[in-house]
């Protein structure tokens, strides 16, 4: 394919960042920490990443606030004060502005200016960059910090366009007031935002009808204030907390500790611990057992554990059922975190609608048409999820000198080194990426260890002379491989879920996370590091007729 000719550039800059959430904004301050010139490209009105876009009725964060927050900055992180266990997405944006604010960034930032396309330059070493307000820019390093679930899915139902009410999405909740009281609301989805925002909408609505396909486990929060003591005791020694956090499977500390295998308790250890974890609250359910993910058996003790639960709290047992998952295993799918969901099905202006067995036909211009009836909607929220992991990457044109995009060699599933880099793509980073911990781990760490280490190899060109680096497509394969080995014995492998690739051809399944933790992840990414970077070819510029020093 024919180079284009690259666009006259308004700007050029050491390194371009692709969004201003919680990566962003950090690779933007780590960056210029290192001297380095940056600009920050963010397609929304505001910074904030998925904190300004999930904007709706009781969105929360499901990872503790005093976790949930850079650990960068002693100083940044003994000033804040967060008001709630699970902070609420008003409090959270006002964080990461506040971030923005105290450390100088606000004027690298160009709102409004989405990416549109990028061609990297081999003979300059650089990318070009096309925005849609018609601005160019070129910048020796690309950093995509857009996020894995951040390309929402976009609703398609027939009908849709004949709605003569108001419709809008979860994942991007208008920036405007939504009148809520009063009206007559149909949710349809019931993942993570439905669940969350369910409650809220029916202590409001006239009446509210949940139009459900699958099930998802949830459990309580427990949310409450912050716990003060906890804080001041994390601000005496913030790089310690950090150090830690990275030490741990997940960045996430909820749960019960020893971890061990579920015959190595007594059964009423087994009911002790699976009724204390439930009185916490929290995302520890997922870490009742060590082999509660890989064994069946285990499993099924805490997902029975969680279903009876469920008809513990729903009054009327055949809404109860509907309401217990048996189609995935518990922690196969995002497990949900709530306050009052279950409960919420006893009020009598809520209808839960079966879609699995009574499935949507179309959008009426009064409301929902299902095969077994209708019902009349004034405002209708979609909750229906991401396109995951590559979204975000494919909706804007990337391509290399040969006209390759950065998915187009991942038909059977994703290709990375560290979820961090793919072959034939130089100077190009997405952080938190497929085969990186990622949506398995607390965002706000990971992105850290990323940046920080994206920071440590550009840092390295530098001083060694260095312009392009671009993984070895053997390590490539080699770090597939490895991912593939860590997620074999999951039971979420086998489980429809966003985070597992289905081949069409074979049926074969691949883990696109990588699942060994965070904690053995943070130790390779080191070694890596501290041996020079093998895996990646560094090279200096190639002059015409000249050959690459490798």
């Amino acid at each position: 394919m024919v180079a284009e000719q690259p666009q006259p550039v308004v700007t050029e800059v050491d390194a371009i960042v692709v969004g201003a959430g919680i990566g962003g904004i950090y690779a933007l301050h780590r960056f210029k920490q290192q001297g380095l010139s940056v600009l920050c490209l963010e397609s929304a009105a505001g910074v904030g990443g998925v904190w300004f876009h999930n904007r709706y009725p009781g969105a929360r964060v499901d990872v503790e606030s005093s976790e949930y927050c850079y650990h960068f900055s002693p100083e940044l992180f003994g000033e804040w004060r967060w008001t709630e266990r699970y902070a609420a997405q008003p409090e959270l944006l006002a964080y990461f502005n506040h971030v923005v604010d105290r450390f100088g960034l606000r004027g690298d930032i160009r709102l409004e200016t989405p990416m549109q396309s990028a061609r990297w330059v081999p003979h300059e070493a650089r990318w070009h960059v096309a925005t849609a307000t018609g601005l160019h820019f070129a910048g020796r390093f690309l950093v995509m910090a857009t996020g894995n679930l951040s390309a929402a899915r976009d609703p398609d139902f027939p009908g849709l366009a004949d709605f003569a009410g108001e419709w809008v999405q979860a994942s991007h909740w208008p920036d405007r007031p939504v009148d809520i009281a009063g009206r007559r609301i149909a949710v349809i989805g019931t993942g993570s935002s439905g669940v969350q925002t369910i409650p809220v909408l029916a202590a409001q609505a006239e009446h509210l009808t949940v139009f459900q396909r699958t099930p998802n486990f949830s459990v309580p929060a427990r949310n409450g204030p912050s716990d003060g003591a906890l804080i001041d005791a994390i601000a005496q020694d913030v790089p310690g907390r950090r150090s830690h956090l990275l030490a741990t499977r997940a960045a996430i500390t909820s749960g019960q500790n020893p971890l061990l295998p579920y015959a190595a308790y007594t059964e009423a250890e087994r009911t002790s611990r699976l009724e204390w974890q439930w009185a916490q609250g929290g995302q520890g359910m997922n870490r009742v057992f060590a082999d509660q993910g890989t064994d069946q058996l285990v499993n099924d003790r805490v997902a029975d554990f969680v279903r009876a639960k469920i008809r513990e709290i729903v009054t009327n047992p055949a809404v109860a059922e509907k309401l217990c998952p048996y189609d995935h295993p518990i922690g196969s799918r995002r497990l949900c975190v709530d306050t009052d969901y279950y409960a919420t099905y006893n009020r009598a202006n809520v209808t839960l609608v079966d879609i699995a067995a009574d499935p949507i036909e179309r959008i009426t211009p009064t409301g929902i048409q299902t095969r077994a009836g209708h019902y009349p909607v004034d405002l209708i929220v979609f909750a229906i999820g991401f396109n995951a992991f590559r979204g975000a990457l494919d909706r804007v044109d990337i391509r290399n000198e040969r006209g390759a995009t950065p998915t187009g060699g991942w038909q059977r599933g994703p290709r990375t080194l560290l979820g961090l880099m793919t072959s034939g793509f130089p100077n190009f980073f997405f952080l938190t990426g497929p085969g990186s911990p990622s949506v398995l781990s607390n965002l706000v760490l990971m992105n850290e260890a990323h940046v920080d280490w994206v920071a440590g190899l550009i840092a390295h060109m530098t001083t060694n002379g260095y312009d392009t680096v671009e993984p070895d497509r053997t390590a490539v394969e080699a770090w597939t491989g490895t991912v593939a080995e860590a997620a074999s014995k999951l039971l979420r492998l086998g489980v429809k879920n966003y985070m597992v690739h289905v081949n069409a051809d074979d049926g074969s399944r691949v883990f696109m996370p990588y699942i060994g933790g965070l904690d053995r992840y943070t130790e390779i990414m080191r070694d890596i590091a501290a041996n020079g970077y093998p895996g990646f070819r560094l090279s200096q510029l190639v002059a015409p007729n000249q050959t690459a020093a490798a």
